[in-house]
């Protein structure tokens, strides 16, 4: 594959076998039925194969396909066990490797985008990449200066390939809903759809990775690369080594698990604060368990962040709204939470509900405040999952008649997406510590946070 499957007809067929692929392995699973096979067995064999085609064909896809993928594949924990089990290997594939381009594709944007000498800026460049994701691979190398780098080369006609894809996708939205249960996936392709244009212009995320790497350079808890060189499709930035999270996920000792948990939570509400952005792609591929500095506590590992291709921009941090809320629910202040929300445009001027019924709905999301210490789990999560999924529970009715106005749409996805990750490590995070010390509204203007000490869990 000299670059990614551009015409739409090649790509709309691959996308159109998968939901003829399905209704294959259904028959096949009957056929296994009648031979004798047991109903559990058979479904766990279909399934399996089911999640084999629908993530191999979203990673040799790359583009939106892929990206989509990995947007669900931080949902998992989600799912029931009974179903997580065979998708979650193939789901994980998703978040660290893609099948590569090869060597001479990606010499060529080189050479069309930095120069016919961009050799001359390399000590070293290594073909094979070390990294591929939804839009672009990344290569090793050690740039003229002697600094190792990170080498970001965009697909050739990523752009196409995502505005197809998307366009697509949201023709089958309905077969992939099961993998989120409760979730409308059309939204999440169409916001999708929206970024495509920011995330293909490396300028804006250069820009953004810069703003990150300079405000965090003296952090103890966080480490961003900071960005060396920029171009047209190639993005070049300081390398990063550590653990990747999937690792962390799939083998981290529980010292490791709850670090990471902590230091994702507090990146997810400080980031905002202290740089006007939000980090907006938060699925384990994007980050790394790096040692700690020399000379510092035992186990004081630190965060590795990297893409920032996907951000939202909140020159204000995080809305005051969101921490007001949350307090005031958390205060049992059914009243002024209703309030704010209808304020807000979460519940339509054309919409009734009761308050107390609304704080009944809330309070079990936002547990993880409540206490000062919460152990995320897949188990909890999927218990949230099924309250709100479920049509005849309570949860589900009032649900369904509150609005998420678009200002916070990315905010709630990357919300959900950093709690999917935290429930996929099972860590302990003191989750209230990071929300008095950044969220704005969360502590009364009356209180005074206690700081949260550097360098700690």
């Amino acid at each position: 594959m000299s670059d990614l499957p551009r015409k739409a007809v090649t790509r709309t067929a691959k996308l159109a076998a998968l939901p003829l692929g399905f209704a294959g392995r259904a028959t096949w699973g009957l056929g296994k039925r009648i031979g004798g096979r047991s109903a559990e067995l058979v479904a766990r064999e279909v399934q399996q194969r089911t999640a084999d085609q629908l993530f191999k064909t979203l990673g040799e896809l790359k583009g939106g396909a892929m990206k989509l993928g990995q947007a669900l594949s931080v949902f998992e924990s989600a799912l029931p066990e009974e179903v997580a089990g065979p998708y979650r290997a193939a789901l994980t594939k998703l978040q660290e490797a893609a099948p590569p381009l090869p060597a001479h594709t990606v010499h060529g944007v080189l050479a069309e985008r930095i120069g016919e000498d961009w050799r001359e800026y390399f000590l070293e460049f290594e073909d094979k990449p070390s990294a591929a994701a939804s839009i672009g691979q990344v290569h090793r190398g050690v740039w003229h200066d002697g600094r190792e780098v990170a080498v970001k080369v965009q697909y050739p006609g990523a752009g196409e390939a995502l505005l197809s894809d998307l366009t697509q996708l949201s023709r089958f939205a309905r077969l992939l809903g099961p993998l989120i249960p409760g979730m409308d996936i059309k939204p999440l392709i169409k916001e999708m759809r929206d970024r495509v244009s920011e995330e293909l212009d490396y300028e804006l995320e250069a820009q953004a990775q810069q703003v990150h790497a300079t405000e965090f350079a003296d952090d103890p808890d966080v480490v961003i690369p900071g960005v060396v060189h920029q171009s047209d499709q190639v993005l070049v930035t300081e390398w990063m080594d550590g653990i990747p999270l999937a690792d962390i996920i799939a083998d981290g000792t529980a010292e490791q698990r709850d670090r990471a948990g902590q230091l994702l939570a507090r990146f997810l509400f400080s980031g905002p604060a202290r740089t006007g952005l939000l980090h907006a792609d938060p699925h384990p591929g994007n980050f790394r368990l790096l040692p700690e500095e020399e000379g510092a506590s035992a186990g004081a590992w630190r965060l590795g962040v990297l893409d920032f291709g996907t951000v939202d921009r909140l020159p204000g941090g995080l809305p005051a709204t969101i921490g007001e809320s949350l307090r005031m629910t958390l205060e049992g202040n059914a009243a002024a939470v209703y309030g704010l929300l209808r304020e807000e445009g979460f519940v339509k001027e054309s919409i009734e509900l009761e308050p107390d019924e609304v704080l009944d709905y809330l309070l079990p999301i936002i547990e993880p405040a409540q206490v000062e210490e919460f152990t995320f789990s897949r188990g909890w999560l999927r218990d949230q999952a099924a309250r709100i999924a479920d049509p005849r529970s309570p949860a589900h009715q009032l649900g369904r008649q509150l609005n998420l106005p678009p200002s916070y749409l990315l905010i709630h996805r990357v919300t959900l997406s950093t709690i999917g990750v935290l429930c996929q490590l099972g860590a302990a995070v003191r989750l209230r510590d990071e929300l008095e010390a950044w969220l704005p509204g969360f502590v009364a203007e009356t209180e005074e946070p206690e700081p949260v000490a550097e360098g700690g869990a």
